[in-house]
């Protein structure tokens, strides 16, 4: 592993940690060069997701994208990011899960939204007003009446 402060390409593994589904193992490193400390995430490298949007083209699934979405229905609410990471990570194992490599924009969102209603309302109905594109105030007031 390259130091990113240094360069230098050999470090010793202080501490490693493997998330609770097992995805991701953390490693603590320490430079053997210049002795700072820095993080490095391991993920395996499985076939990429193919989401099917709306209008009928195909992109490769983004987590980041997808991140970026639920922090922008998150903000100024109580949900931490870790939570956020999670709900990344349950979804993203759902879908790879499934024995199928092309998903539907649709299901991915309805994922999220439900790990949204339990974690936080305000949330959820942000995500939802997008992902659903709400065009009618009804549309939008049967959501609400649904979580109500």
């Amino acid at each position: 592993m390259i130091c990113p402060f240094c360069s230098f390409d050999q470090s010793k593994v202080l501490e490693t940690r493997d998330s609770q589904e097992l995805v991701i193992t953390r490693r603590r490193r320490e430079c053997l060069e210049c002795s700072k400390r820095y993080t490095t995430y391991e993920r395996i490298e499985t076939e990429p997701l193919i989401v099917k949007k709306k209008d009928g083209r195909r992109e490769q699934f983004d987590r980041n994208k997808v991140r970026a979405g639920v922090v922008k229905a998150s903000e100024r609410t109580k949900v931490p990011h870790d939570k956020i990471d999670e709900i990344i990570n349950k979804v993203e194992q759902h879908l790879r899960n499934e024995d199928a490599v092309e998903i539907e924009s649709g299901e991915i969102g309805n994922l999220i939204a439900d790990q949204l209603k339990e974690i936080d309302k305000v949330a959820y109905i942000r995500f939802a007003s997008v992902f659903k594109r709400f065009v009618e105030v009804e549309e939008f007031q049967k959501e609400l009446k649904k979580i109500l």
